[in-house]
């Protein structure tokens, strides 16, 4: 087999700006903790947003019919009739609202959704507020496409969260994003704050994109949905978190009249369409509401058994999250190195964390993300590692 020749360019040749993003640490995390299985060593995961549960069963079924039976091709650029018809009658039956069909997109994962709203709604030099902490991914999509992120820190007093005031308090905006559940804190906001929020952007000609995704993942009320206040919201869903469908990449839209052809056109171009399998299994995994209620209460065993280990072991400032599946954590006690102190949980006792710079660029070197979506055995072994660590550490 003849080898590709290997040529030294007369002349060096540069990335583009915008590549030049922060990384997703922890994906870094992720990899780092691959590493550590690959060479025989066991790691309990608490470092990424993933469900340890496999889809529903139901979904699995459709996807196997979906196999044999159809030819599996492109699909429409918003997403076959079927799956988006039955979105729309999720918001009838979760929240009570009326959501015409045309205005849902169904798109690969939430992912691509925050790529085709940024796309839509923001011209490079707009400036779109985010609240830190927050999903690192935000910021990073925006400054990719050249669009300015503001950022509003946010306290433990206001339970990570930012209010209407806050928007006047760091110059013009074009838009504000932000997720209720939130990651990393868990924390949520009220229906009175969304509905502040909504309106506030509304009176202020700001568009709001609500990132939902969380949404199901509740443990005393349920969570309310920024359309119950607006028709010229941007709302965010997946079938990652709820739905225990992370690899699958399927996740949905919801938009004002006015924004659905120029998504349709930036969909067909940048997309094609959401991938074909992953819709029909999405399309059934609406009917395991049984089987994915059965996950929520997992996930609410952990969490119950964290925040009461958690701070015996010595993470003494966390606040109890009301969603998703995730502690946030201050370790500003015994460490200002939030990322060595996960490296070095992970290399001695075999527990991935996330540390906070992932979530907040200048204070997240004083905290750290634990995710407990995984097993509650899982959980309890993680405690008994941590416990024992923690004792040397401190030692």
């Amino acid at each position: 087999m003849d080898q590709i020749p290997v040529r030294k360019p007369t002349q060096k040749r540069a990335l583009s700006k915008r590549s030049q993003i922060a990384p997703f640490i922890v994906m870094d995390v992720m990899t780092a903790a691959a590493e550590r299985e690959a060479q025989g060593r066991d790691v309990i995961h608490m470092e990424v947003g993933q469900p340890g549960t496999p889809a529903p069963r139901l979904a699995l079924e459709a996807a196997a019919n979906a196999m044999k039976s159809e030819t599996l091709g492109y699909t429409v650029a918003l997403g076959i009739p079927e799956l988006r018809e039955r979105i729309a009658r999720h918001y009838a039956e979760q929240y009570n609202l009326s959501v015409p069909t045309e205005r849902i997109v169904v798109t690969a994962g939430s992912s691509a959704a925050f790529v085709l709203s940024f796309l839509a709604l923001f011209d490079p030099g707009m400036r779109v507020a985010l609240p830190s902490p927050g999903y690192p991914c935000y910021r990073h999509i925006l400054t990719s496409l050249d669009i300015e992120p503001v950022i509003i820190e946010t306290s433990e007093t206001h339970r990570w969260m930012p209010s209407v005031g806050d928007l006047d308090t760091v110059g013009r905006l074009d838009g504000l994003l932000l997720a209720s559940p939130a990651n990393p804190t868990g924390t949520m906001l009220t229906g009175d704050r969304v509905r502040e929020l909504t309106e506030g952007c509304d009176q202020r000609g700001i568009w709001f994109i609500s990132d939902e995704i969380y949404h199901g993942l509740t443990y005393a009320e349920d969570a309310k949905s920024a359309l119950a206040f607006s028709d010229q919201v941007v709302v965010i869903n997946s079938f990652s978190k709820y739905f225990s469908m992370t690899g699958w990449r399927i996740g949905w839209m919801v938009v004002p009249d006015q924004m659905v052809r120029a998504v349709e056109r930036l969909a067909q171009n940048l997309y094609i369409s959401p991938t074909t399998i992953s819709q029909y299994a999405a399309l059934a995994a609406f009917e395991a509401r049984e089987e994915l209620e059965q996950h929520r209460e997992v996930y609410a065993k952990n969490r119950e058994l964290l925040l009461d280990a958690l701070p015996d072991i010595g993470f003494k400032n966390i606040l109890p999250a009301d969603g998703a599946f995730y502690l946030y954590a201050d370790v500003a006690d015994f460490t200002n190195d939030s990322k060595s102190f996960a490296r070095r949980l992970l290399d001695e006792a075999g527990v991935a964390i996330t540390p906070g710079l992932d979530f907040d660029e200048r204070r997240g070197n004083q905290f750290v993300r634990f995710s407990y979506a995984g097993t509650t055995s899982d959980m309890e072994a993680a405690v008994k590692r941590l416990r024992s660590w923690f004792q040397n550490f401190r030692s």
